[in-house]
């Protein structure tokens, strides 16, 4: 199919009057859009209360073991009676 037959081609199906379109189409479209809104915002509630949640949990352990304290040595015994 050579270039002018190809344009040919598409002129004729972009000249076809459109399809028609379902009545209920916008509606639905409608209530799926509403639908996904929801549950992204859901989603995104529950992230957010997680990460909360985990940054809650993190500091709770941090305060209570203090992993920047350096422990004591176990190596050698305590000097006492000098």
């Amino acid at each position: 199919m050579n270039r002018p037959q190809r344009e040919a081609a598409v002129r004729r199906i972009l000249e076809r009057a459109p399809a028609p379109v379902p009545p209920d189409l916008y509606g639905e479209a409608v209530r799926r859009g509403d639908r996904m809104l929801r549950r992204r915002r859901l989603a995104r509630r529950l992230w957010w209360l997680l990460l909360c949640a985990a940054a809650v949990a993190f500091t709770v352990w941090a305060v209570t073991a203090r992993p920047w304290v350096e422990p004591p040595s176990q190596t050698t015994p305590p000097i006492t009676g000098w």
